[in-house]
């Protein structure tokens, strides 16, 4: 029952308007963060680094297809919300990978092999190609930004979930939960724009829904390899597939992750004919918690 709830997330009482998506400046010390960066919950820590190793390549690959879309889109709002999301993803794929030879590196994992796998199938398989016609080479980019809402609809569920997840209760890195927050924040604050662009180039239903069927088993099949490279390097981790799984399961019951109803629930939402980003958390917690941001980086 619950994954049919109408109101998943909390919703804002008082709608906040237009936002003029900007880059921000933000700066993270992770020299001295531990592997086990949430004591006590090692496997929630590996997810989480899984995806700080995975954000930089899924970011360029939204980058990529925005910048080679902004020269059809007419309407001045959406290309001034285009050039915001371009400026943030940049930020954001910049700040997860400055972190990535230390953090890795420091605690004895190699990152590489992962990087390479990540650059083919977005690269590649998925990124831009040459084509014979130009009606090829369009369709191809519709799929991408399509793929690219896809994706989007899980980084805003994510950046939902660590705004309001328990890992301050314990005791986690301050640098890295302020990584992921601003990271999480500002894809609440851009929620709705790469939606908007894939409905500007094909506001038709159906290709939402086998872009959905392609995306939700690519992102599980990806994120499984990931997150099992980072737990085969941990000798305190849990070597059997089933003993990760159950560690998973329990550690969205403790609020460390995403519960997979939940993953799950976003999925199916994504798939509802009346869908709308702004139906995924508040905007007013995003932009509170950005502020804070803001206001330390001053």
């Amino acid at each position: 029952m619950l994954l049919r709830k109408k109101n998943r997330f909390p919703m804002d009482a008082v709608d906040i308007g237009p936002l003029q998506l900007r880059a921000r400046n933000v700066d993270f010390d992770l020299t001295a963060t531990p592997l086990h960066w949430i004591p006590g919950h090692p496997v929630a820590g590996h997810v989480l680094n899984a995806y700080h190793l995975l954000f930089p390549e899924v970011e360029r690959f939204f980058i990529v297809a925005f910048k080679e879309a902004l020269p059809e889109i007419a309407d001045p709002r959406l290309r001034e919300d285009v050039l915001g999301f371009i400026g943030q993803e940049t930020v954001h794929a910049n700040a997860h990978e400055e972190s990535l030879e230390d953090y890795f590196q420091r605690n004895g994992i190699d990152p590489e092999p992962l990087l390479a796998q990540s650059r083919y199938v977005l690269g590649r398989v998925l990124g831009p190609r040459e084509f014979r016609t130009a009606g090829h080479a369009r369709r191809h980019l519709v799929n991408r930004l399509a793929i690219t809402a896809a994706f989007e609809n899980f980084t805003a569920f994510l950046g939902h979930f660590v705004l309001n997840c328990r890992w301050d209760e314990a005791g986690s890195d301050p640098g890295m939960t302020a990584l992921f927050r601003w990271h999480g924040a500002e894809e609440m604050e851009h929620r709705n724009v790469a939606h908007d662009v894939a409905m500007y180039f094909d506001p038709g239903y159906w290709r939402r829904v086998r872009t959905m069927l392609v995306v939700f088993p690519l992102v599980v099949w990806i994120s499984s390899r990931f997150i099992w490279y980072m737990i085969e390097y941990d000798p305190a981790a849990p070597k059997s597939r089933l003993r990760v799984l159950a560690a998973v399961l329990r550690e969205g019951r403790a609020g460390m992750l995403p519960t997979a109803r939940m993953v799950l629930g976003s999925a199916l939402d994504y798939l509802k004919p009346s869908f709308r980003p702004d139906d995924t958390g508040s905007m007013a917690q995003a932009l509170s918690y950005l502020a804070t941001i803001e206001s330390r980086t001053a």
